[in-house]
């Protein structure tokens, strides 16, 4: 190593435990350091890279096999998952790689309730006779055995927790080994816990999808997309996909989603401490039927995510009264909540899923998800609030 480097992430003595994920997040995908170097990896926006007869073969060859400013958030993204990260172009683009994995005559277990994309997706494939395609209660784990036990051929297992946007919680390790049992690559999106509140390859998952756009880059200013193994075998498919589908991020945008990375521990620290309180105060709320969040100690879920996560994220779906337009009375109403289809950024978000013509069935028409931001949590219930009797008086039902 030259005089006056060190690797961009290493413990101050040698012996330490090693860094928090907090800590990891701020220190991982720099530059290693050196007298003057840059504290950041800089946007390479070069298409070419010089190789070739007398110089040799380039490492980095050409614009879509690689770039500099990708490998800098894969390596943080890696490094926080604990496995090796390959960026998309965006969160789809993720899910499209993976699913690729699925052989043609394979078949894809899929939550009832995932992710509109994922469901939509599958659902072409299917249509298309590329794979078959099985629904599944993935809070069931024996349901889901028994599900694998009936399938002929290669199977994957598609897995989501907390599902979007039910946030059901599935029992990753139990769910991972009853796949493994079958033969079955198991697939987990942790885009709602990040790898700051869950690492599903620890609990047993070959492969971890996230949409960057969310909590990692935080900002909704990016769309990416990353898929992280630690197979090699996986990782050269998932990879020659990327390539030859030509589905390569942006390094600029690749560049804005490090930058956002650093701050995640600070977002998620304060955004799932309010979406924590909100869903304790919304529980009183007469124009809410429903509250949604593994925080709550009645949730189906919260025994399982206090065991197998770290914290219980930001995001918080209610179901409210008067159906589809009581929840839609809630969007109409809201001021500092922003009617929009995202999450994961600074600003809180609020949006009916069955607005969508490809959300699953099995999600309520009432159904709003919320999620939380950064911002202080007494001005976001105070406008939600609001906006709940707004749809009481929409339920013909006084407030309070």
């Amino acid at each position: 190593m030259p005089q006056n480097e060190d690797p961009a992430v290493s413990p101050a003595v040698a012996g330490d435990p090693p860094l928090s994920p907090a800590t990891v997040a701020v220190v991982a995908g720099r530059p290693r350091k050196a007298l003057d170097s840059e504290l950041n990896t800089p946007v390479s926006l070069s298409a070419t890279f010089v190789g070739g007869g007398s110089l040799g073969t380039a490492a980095l060859g050409y614009g879509r096999f690689a770039n500099p400013t990708w490998e800098a958030l894969e390596s943080a993204v890696g490094e926080l998952e604990g496995g090796r990260a390959l960026a998309f172009a965006s969160g789809m683009a993720a899910v499209a790689a993976a699913l690729h994995l699925v052989p043609a005559d394979g078949t894809v277990l899929v939550p009832r309730g995932a992710y509109n994309g994922t469901h939509s997706l599958t659902g072409l494939l299917a249509a298309q006779g590329r794979i078959s395609v099985l629904p599944t209660d993935i809070t069931d784990v024996e349901g889901v055995r028994t599900a694998l036990a009936g399938v002929r051929g290669p199977v994957v297992l598609w897995l989501e927790s907390p599902t979007n946007p039910l946030l059901e919680v599935a029992d990753l390790a139990a769910l991972a080994a009853a796949g493994h049992e079958r033969g079955a690559v198991v697939v987990v999106d942790n885009t709602f816990a990040t790898p700051l509140l869950q690492r599903p390859l620890e609990l047993g998952a070959d492969v971890v999808v996230h949409s960057v756009t969310k909590f990692l880059s935080g900002h909704s200013d990016v769309v990416l997309g990353a898929v992280v193994a630690r197979e090699e075998t996986l990782l050269a498919a998932l990879q020659a996909h990327r390539t030859l589908h030509g589905a390569i991020p942006g390094p600029l945008e690749t560049f804005l989603a490090l930058r956002g990375l650093r701050t995640l521990p600070l977002r998620l620290e304060r955004s799932q401490a309010s979406a924590a309180e909100l869903a304790r105060r919304l529980g009183a709320h007469p124009a809410v039927r429903r509250v949604r969040h593994p925080s709550l100690p009645d949730d189906p879920g919260h025994a399982l995510a206090a065991a197998q996560m770290t914290g219980f994220g930001a995001l918080v779906s209610i179901e409210v009264v008067g159906g589809a337009a009581g929840a839609d009375a809630v969007v109409d109403a809201v001021r500092l909540w922003v009617p929009a289809t995202s999450l994961g950024g600074v600003e809180s978000l609020v949006e009916r899923r069955r607005r969508h013509a490809g959300e699953p069935v099995v999600v309520p028409e009432d159904l709003l998800r919320l999620s939380v931001g950064v911002e202080d949590v007494e001005d976001l219930w105070r406008d939600l609030s609001r906006a709940l009797d707004a749809a009481l008086a929409h339920a013909g039902t006084p407030a309070g």
